[in-house]
């Protein structure tokens, strides 16, 4: 078994994709798997992060003075 990565994105990749389909309905060799390879508690979180970074619901720490940043000064 051989793992392929294809971004399809890219003009490339979608044709290369489209034929891999092809492929899997008339042949019994070929195989798709499209399953994420991330945990999708791990995605639901990076996404949320995202949108609350569009939101400016962040806090900004200026890395030359982190402990006044926090408020621990």
């Amino acid at each position: 078994m051989t793992t392929i990565t294809i971004n399809e994105r890219t003009k490339a990749g979608k044709t290369l994709l489209e034929l891999a389909r092809l492929l899997s309905l008339t042949n019994k060799g070929v195989e798709i798997n499209e399953e994420s390879l991330y945990n999708p508690e791990f995605v639901e979180k990076i996404l949320k992060a995202e949108k609350n970074i569009k939101e400016g619901k962040t806090k900004t720490i200026d890395p030359h003075d982190i402990w006044g940043s926090l408020g621990l000064k």
